[in-house]
């Protein structure tokens, strides 16, 4: 377990120039080294309160902050109890959602691991992205029988993707973050609970603290991996709005041998693809959230890790951030019920991201020479996730990986092959209509099978309703 599991070091410093500014690395800092917890979880001085009873440590005996603070150089004092103090004020939601916001925008311009910095997007970049999106809107009109979906297409640099998707994470991870809360008050040893209103209060405000820096941080990380707004399957950006990262795309296509062009077109092909999912499926983004939220209630928090976290708060170890929740304290219940949101979400992904699989391939696989190649790519991509992806799971004790891609693409190519391209998306028109994951074991019978027609149930329970109106309207009449 990590020294700072909650990361309360020292802010990094404001850019000079926007976005391109120096910074110091907000999950970079000093070597000094942390306490250890006890079996008292605030024993190691988790806040520096060093001379209150029942919560001793090495040093700081007389100074209640010598241990929290004793080893700071004097000039980056003020900055730690400035960001203490913003921490311990916090008093909104689980997630302190605008420092969240600060730490991905720092950790954008800091740039990835390769060593590529975030940039504004200029005119010609902007074009060749409205370009893509409109041309590959043409191609699937062909493929799909749901109309385009996209009012307007985007080239985004990685802030502004941060600032365009955080609304959707935080849709994502509230849920999660509230169940912690709730859990960090019963982490108090039994002698403190008399004083544990005050001690409660400023726990919630620190794991305030705690979701927003390792959102930032993920947020952030996953902002220099992403190519669109809908790459983990899920609606992350406004209604409407196609958009593609250009120097993501870049870093995407530098090793595959492809020319720029079909790479982006590709691309912009399946972020267009799922606007149009998006769009013209009405349910479909409540269903996916809420499938997030059902399965987020079943989660458990470990809370021995959690007392091990608390008890181990260092200012000095910043640069551990990202270690501390790595670990994981988040355990999914081992009931049927979570066993079954478990499905239900595991399943919806897969059937999102099967369809626009299978309807991008057959748009351009007679156009594209490379497309079977950037499928594969694409595929393995998303099956495996990168560390931004990881990350998240780690927070929110989820993979938002569709693990039955493949065996979803197949079920909807197969039923294109038997019921032509209508038959196919009709089936969006209604959750219940779906296949299901004993439908992905067994996808010829699937596609055989007689399917429900709901078009006719809406029109008898329509019927219904209106006899009704006008019974009750006969019954008005006839009082008059």
């Amino acid at each position: 377990m990590s020294d700072t599991p909650f990361g309360f070091g020292l802010p990094p410093e404001e850019p000079e120039n926007g976005d391109e500014g120096k910074k110091k690395d907000p999950a970079g800092g000093g070597q000094g080294s942390g306490g250890q917890g006890g079996g008292n979880p605030f024993g190691a001085n988790p806040f520096g309160f060093g001379g209150l009873p029942g919560m001793g440590g090495p040093g700081g005996a007389d100074n209640p902050f010598a241990a929290m603070f004793g080893s700071l150089n004097p000039n980056d004092l003020g900055a730690a109890f400035q960001q203490l103090g913003q921490m311990l004020s916090y008093e909104g939601g689980p997630v302190n959602w605008d420092m969240a916001k600060q730490i991905a925008r720092q950790v954008v311009a800091q740039g990835t691991s390769d060593g590529t910095k975030d940039a504004s997007v200029g005119p010609a970049e902007k074009a060749s992205v409205e370009e893509a999106v409109r041309l590959a809107d043409l191609w699937l009109d062909g493929v799909t029988s749901l109309p385009s979906g996209a009012s307007t297409a985007v080239a985004w640099s990685r802030a502004e993707w941060v600032e365009a998707t955080l609304p959707a994470w935080q849709q994502l991870v509230d849920p999660v973050a509230e169940r912690v809360g709730a859990a960090m008050g019963d982490v108090l040893p039994e002698e403190m609970q008399a004083m544990a209103g005050p001690l409660i209060g400023m726990m919630r405000s620190m794991g305030g603290a705690m979701f927003g820096q390792q959102i930032g941080q993920a947020v952030g990380a996953l902002a220099g991996e992403v190519v669109g707004s809908t790459d983990v399957g899920l609606p992350l950006g406004p209604a409407g709005k196609a958009a593609l990262l250009p120097l993501n795309i870049e870093t995407f296509g530098k090793d595959l041998g492809v020319p720029k062009d079909e790479v982006r077109l590709y691309l912009a092909l399946r972020e267009a693809a799922h606007q149009r999912l998006f769009a013209h499926v009405p349910w479909l983004r409540s269903h996916l959230f809420g499938a997030v939220e059902g399965y987020a209630r079943g989660i458990k928090v470990d809370t021995s890790k959690l007392e091990d976290a608390v008890g181990q708060l260092d200012p000095t170890h910043p640069e551990q951030l990202q270690e501390a929740l790595q670990q994981g304290m988040f355990q999914p219940e081992d009931t049927p019920e979570q066993k079954a949101a478990l499905a239900r979400l595991e399943t919806a992904l897969a059937l999102v991201e099967g369809w626009v699989d299978a309807v991008v391939h057959e748009a351009a696989k007679s156009r594209l020479t490379s497309a079977d190649a950037l499928r594969e790519t694409l595929r393995r991509r998303r099956a495996s996730g990168g560390p931004a992806e990881q990350t998240f799971a780690t927070l929110i004790g989820l993979e938002l990986r569709p693990r039955r891609l493949r065996d979803a693409s197949r079920l909807w190519a197969s039923l294109t092959d038997a019921r032509g391209v209508d038959g196919r998306d009709d089936l969006w028109e209604h959750p219940d209509m779906l296949p299901t994951a004993s439908d992905l074991d067994d996808p010829d019978g699937f596609v055989h099978r007689e399917q429900l027609d709901f078009s006719e149930l809406d029109k008898m329970l329509g019927e219904a309703a209106g006899k009704q109106d006008r019974s009750a309207d006969d019954e008005d009449d006839s009082d008059k």
